[in-house]
Order: C-alpha cells, then structure tokens, then sequence
C-alpha cells in the first residue's frame, strides 16, 4: 500500500504532537522529554524473555514497534532525536535501519550498546522521561511526571488525520482476517482452527495483535473474555462470536462480530443487535456525552429482549432496575487508538480530575464529552449468563424474564457487534463498515 498519503499527512501529527509536548513540559517545568521505547524482560526463573511491547509514548511519534532499548528526545524548538540501538548479534534478528517517510523529521543516532545512549542526553535533571522502571538506564530513570503525563494522555484522545488513517489501515486488515474467520466458521472449523485462520489473513500472530482475539463457538460467546480456544469443534455448532483486530503501524482495530450457523431466530436478534448498533454508533457526535450512549444502548439492548420475548417489562424499568444489566453487562466501549483501551478515559481536563460513571454501570471505560477527533468503540451485547441470571433471581427479579426463552437462547452464548468509530464536525465515520465495505 503507498505511503504517499501518510507521507503527507505525518508532517502535521508531529507538529502536533511538538506543540502538545512543549505545553506538557511547561506544565511540569522541564525542558526536555525522554522516551524509551522499552526493553525486554525475562521471565522468572529462566532465560526467555516475555513477548516485547513497545511503549506506547514512544511509537506515538514514530511507527517503529520493534526497537528495544531505544530512545526518543524532544526538545521544543529543535528536530526531535532518536537513538536507535542497532546491537551487535548474531542470536537473534537485529531491527532494521529505520526507513520511510517519517525518517527525515528526525536526527538520529545509532548506538551499538543500551548504555551509549547516556552521552547522547542532556541533563537528567532537565528531563520528564516517560517510561516503566525497566527502562532505566544509569541515573536516566522514568519519572513520568504527573501535570505532563496528564495533559499528553488526556490530548492523545484527539487523533490527527494521520492517526485516522493508520487506524483505518488496521481496520482493513481486520475486516479482511474477519471474513476469513467466518469463511473458516461455516466451514466447519474448530475455535483454534478460525484463530489459526484470522492470523493468517491478517499475517499478524499472537504477539503482532492488539489483543488476544476471543473466538468462540457456542456457549463460550457467554463468556466476555473468552481466549481458551478449543481444538475441536463442538456437535452441533450453533453460533460464532469473534471479537478480534489488528494492527498498522502501532495503531488498533477492534471489531466484533456475531454469527448463527442457521437462518434461526437467534440470527434473527442478531439482526436486530445490528440494527441498534448502528443507531448507536449514529450518536457518536461533538457534544454527546459518551455515558449517554451507553444508558441509550441499554434502553435499545433491553428493547430486543423484549421483541424475541425474553423480557416483560419495559425497557425503562429493565435499565431502572438493573435487569438490563444482566444481559449486557460491560461498557458500551472505549476509546481506542495507540492502545486497544486508550488513556484518559475519565479525564475531566488536561490537568487532571476525573469523570464519573453513572451508577450502577461500574464497567463503563470512557465518561468524556465526545469532540471532533475522538475515535471510540461502539460494542453492544446480549449475553445469557448463567452466573448473572441467577443473581437477578436472587434478587427478586426474575418475574421480569420469561425462564423459557432463556432457555432457548442459552445455548447460543451471546451476541455483540463492535465497530470503531470517529467523531468529527459532522456526521461519524465508521472505520468498521468502511472497510467492510471495501471487501
């Protein structure tokens, strides 16, 4: 794919992220920022290490993700500087010179050793480093500094059109590896099978991906964190949620589908999840309060249950009286970008404090006004729970649910939809249906 267009668009985001972090040092009263990229850590009690991730901080200024022991300095009003560490070895494969469109914004420096990075630096005392402990390097320690971590974290959620256009890249490889995953579910594959044939697709494996993909067949769909996988399938197979994304760059997707192996009534609601996500993800506009679409989400969810006969009561009284979250009992969605659930969800401002979630909806992970720039998950779901169905029971509740069509539905495990969407002046742009769409 040509890089022409993010080598236009980069230009800007660094500006950006030069003007953010020349307020960020003034806040803290330093001059300089550090960022390591991270380093390797072995494992306890033996000689391999834990899969590398880089830091977040960094590889918001640059897409390089595979570069241990690196380190990044800016410094207002001058290029930025990486200090690249290229080591001497022949056990394992040494990174790539770095390449690309972005490489002529920066001066940088090739190191053979980690400590070699210390002449390169000025005054520690001078410097907001932003890193985990492991990072540190001589008297080059993170100190991550509160008034600076806080008002980079709380403006990351304000993507720039470069940002946008990576996270639209990732989209596409996860709406591709998608299809591939359910092309592998109606052909009868195990969960270990779809997953073997999602990273395929994506040419991503367990470490390259955002997260852990969630493939699961049946029942397990009930399960909101499902990574276990089976080696076979099940007999019958009755239903396939896979919630799995991508990544480019150091950005992420997440997407989340729901299919029935049948044309039942489960796929029926299926349809009609659909439908309330798209409505939902309709609301993602400057000025919405994010906590508002997750108690809407509720109101349309309980809704459903109402239209397939699984609730009696009404909508309202479902989300009054919690009986709604029963059903769906995690957050609407997130904010997502450098990380699959970004930073600074519940800022109040760039300077700290935070938002409350409304009462009762304990898992809700974004609380902010949206604004132009935003890119937040949109992730409704309806799940048969055994654990908290039996809680509303003993609650005295259960009148509220008809047992049978419970029943019926449980085999199915749930259903959730998941796109990625961007606020912006006007009408959202939905990364997920765009790139379906594409093919």
């Amino acid at each position: 794919m040509s890089n022409a267009l993010l080598s236009s668009l980069y230009p800007q985001h660094l500006a950006t992220l030069q003007a953010r972090a020349a307020e960020a040092l003034r806040r803290g009263g330093f001059d300089h920022l550090l960022i390591p990229s991270g380093t390797l850590h072995y494992q306890a009690f033996d000689d391999r290490d834990y899969p590398y991730a880089v830091n977040p901080q960094f590889k918001a200024w640059l897409p390089l993700t595979q570069a241990p022991g690196s380190w990044l300095l800016v410094t207002p009003g001058q290029r930025p500087k990486l200090v690249f560490l290229q080591p001497h070895d022949y056990w394992h494969v040494v990174p790539e010179m770095p390449s690309g469109y972005w490489v002529e914004h920066f001066d940088i420096e090739v190191i053979r050793s980690a400590d070699e990075v210390t002449r390169l630096l000025p005054s520690v005392f001078r410097c907001a480093i932003l890193g985990e402990a492991q990072s540190a390097l001589g008297s080059y320690v993170p100190n991550n500094p509160e008034p600076v971590l806080q008002y980079l974290e709380y403006h990351r959620a304000f993507k720039t059109p470069y940002e946008i256009e990576m996270m639209r890249r990732a989209s596409r490889i996860g709406a591709r590896a998608h299809r591939a995953a359910e092309r592998a579910f109606r052909a009868g594959s195990s969960e270990f099978g779809i997953h073997l044939a999602y990273c395929q697709i994506a040419g991503q494996d367990a470490n390259d991906l955002p997260y852990g993909n969630i493939i699961a067949l049946n029942e397990h769909g009930a399960v909101l964190h499902y990574t276990h996988r089976d080696r076979l399938p099940p007999t019958p197979v009755r239903s396939f949620l896979i919630d799995a994304g991508a990544s480019f760059g150091g950005y992420a997707s997440d997407i989340t589908r729901t299919y029935s192996a049948a044309d039942d009534e489960f796929a029926a609601m299926i349809r009609a999840v659909d439908a309330a996500q798209l409505a939902l993800c309709d609301q993602v506009r400057a000025g919405t309060n994010y906590a508002r679409i997750h108690l809407d989400a509720h109101l349309r969810l309980a809704g459903v249950l109402r239209e397939f006969g699984v609730l009696r009561t009404t909508p309202e009284d479902a989300l009054a009286s919690g009986v709604s979250s029963a059903f769906f009992p995690h957050g609407i969605g997130h904010g997502i970008g450098l990380q699959v659930h970004d930073v600074a969800g519940f800022a109040a401002s760039d300077a700290g404090g935070s938002i409350a979630k409304p009462e009762g909806h304990p898992y809700l992970r974004l609380t902010r006004t949206l604004e132009p720039g935003m890119v937040v998950t949109i992730e409704p779901g309806i799940y048969f729970i055994d654990m908290l169905l039996d809680e509303l029971k003993q609650k005295g509740l259960g009148d509220a649910v008809d047992w049978q069509r419970v029943e019926m539905f449980k085999p199915y495990g749930g259903i959730r939809i998941e796109d990625d969407v961007v606020c912006t002046d006007g009408e959202p742009i939905n990364l997920t249906r765009e790139a379906f769409a594409q093919g």
